[in-house]
């Protein structure tokens, strides 16, 4: 009866009791691919034995139940998680405001740094009048400077 079945590679002792202590003894939890030589495992002596303690064991994890917490407990966990939410955010909405600041005062280096200084070509002794002076000379305001003046 299983010698018709197609199976690619037989499965072994140890590989069949590896996958009976992950999935347990109900062959229809084990992956898809492993099932059909799970199967024809099973029908030998040691396949069985292996099946059988893995079964015992999902029978008393089904028996286990889990209490459920008392309602001042319960609420003790969802108060204390729900206060470190709110640190958090604010922990993060300080390192946004720090890291915003930095970004702005490298912004406003890398301005200063791109500002350049224009200088006219004439000299700064051009401008400075002599105290004595009082106008600017018989020619008027609109009159170019003479070799003197420069």
């Amino acid at each position: 009866m299983a010698e018709n079945r197609n199976i690619e590679k037989p499965m072994e002792a140890k590989r069949f009791a590896a996958l009976a202590e992950a999935y347990g003894g109900a062959l229809h939890r084990w992956p898809p691919a492993e099932q059909a030589a799970a199967t024809l495992f099973a029908e030998s002596a040691e396949g069985r034995a292996v099946l059988e303690r893995a079964g015992r064991l999902d029978a008393m994890l089904d028996r286990h139940r889990v209490a459920t917490p008392r309602p001042a407990l319960h609420g003790a966990i969802v108060g204390a998680a729900a206060t470190r939410l709110r640190q958090g955010r604010r922990r993060r909405l300080w390192w946004l405001g720090f890291g915003l600041a930095g970004i702005g005062l490298a912004g406003a280096v890398a301005g200063l740094g791109l500002v350049t200084v224009v200088t006219p070509d004439i000299s700064s002794d051009h401008y400075v009048m002599d105290a004595n002076a009082t106008s600017f000379g018989d020619a008027g305001p609109d009159a170019s400077p003479t070799e003197e003046d420069l």
